[in-house]
């Protein structure tokens, strides 16, 4: 993951200023960055979303295929996450220096995802045991300034939520059954990310503990806790990072300060989402390169 040097001077007045609620940007302890949501940016997907957090810059895109279901689920579709860490997002992640964070923020969204509450799966078989849809999560990473698994999370939800999926029939026929796709762009299906979580990770810095932290904050930090919360505030999956320890009684104070702060963030990304779509063909596209 990207990081910062910082003299223990830095470190020393960053953490003071965490204890007195006052971080050096302006926020307090449980305040996230302006989040700059935008759906709908890349043509040749079934959606797509770019986010954008402080310096962290993410895009999403989902690809919708016809698959194969899984053996031990034939009555349901699924989702493969691939994440990519653009050279470009920093030195660090040049050549193969961003595959294993890659893999990691890969491997957690399938923790996220790998119950029936957060996205309706039955929703994208099309015939059990031989057909489903295939949703291929595409995570690109264009620019790394702190709290990116709380980014994407956040970019995953608005992607899937920008998702169309068309609408197919299946006819049976004498040699077989056929599978007929709708042509009209209009005959879709829509997912329900109603239940789709979103990460908050929270970071212990001294006494206390952040959200939304910044490259700078993150090297004052040794431990974070990583928690996965729906729009209900419902705790879904739980994740520590960092060579640092946790106590008992900082991990329960932080996992009530992530069930707060989450709802909060689901309840502001969706008012964004609902806005945005309102808007239909009226709206200014900004695209990822804006």
């Amino acid at each position: 993951m990207a990081s910062v040097v910082l003299s223990e001077a830095e470190k020393v007045y960053i953490m003071h200023g965490v204890q007195e609620d006052l971080r050096v940007d302006g926020r307090g302890c449980e305040d996230y960055r302006c989040i700059e949501v935008e759906t709908d940016v890349v043509s040749n997907t079934s959606g797509s979303a770019r986010v954008k957090l402080g310096h962290t810059d993410i895009l999403v895109g989902v690809k919708a295929e016809m698959g194969t279901p899984k053996l031990d689920r034939p009555n349901e579709g699924y989702l493969e996450f691939f994440v990519d860490c653009s050279a470009n997002a920093t030195p660090e992640f040049e050549g193969r220096g961003g595959e294993e964070l890659g893999t990691e923020i890969a491997n957690t969204l399938y923790r996220i995802f790998n119950n029936e509450s957060s996205v309706d799966l039955k929703l994208l078989c099309i015939n059990p045991r031989e057909h489903c849809w295939v949703l291929y999560v595409d995570v690109l990473l264009l620019e790394c300034g702190g709290n990116l698994f709380d980014a994407i999370s956040v970019a995953v939800k608005a992607a899937l939520f920008n998702t169309r999926i068309p609408k197919v029939r299946v006819l049976e026929e004498e040699g077989g059954r056929e599978i007929e796709l709708s042509d009209d762009p209009f005959d879709c299906i829509r997912l329900n990310v109603d239940n789709v979580p979103c990460i908050v990770t929270l970071s212990k810095i001294g006494y206390r503990h952040i959200v939304d932290a910044t490259l700078q904050e993150e090297a004052c930090s040794l431990a974070n806790l990583l928690i996965s919360v729906t729009c209900k505030g419902t705790l879904t999956c739980m994740k520590k990072v960092g060579r640092g320890s946790l106590d008992p009684e900082s991990i329960f104070e932080m996992m009530e300060t992530g069930k707060r702060v989450g709802k909060l963030l689901h309840s502001s990304l969706q008012t964004v989402l609902d806005e945005e779509e309102n808007l239909g063909t009226t709206r200014k596209k900004v695209g990822f390169l804006g």
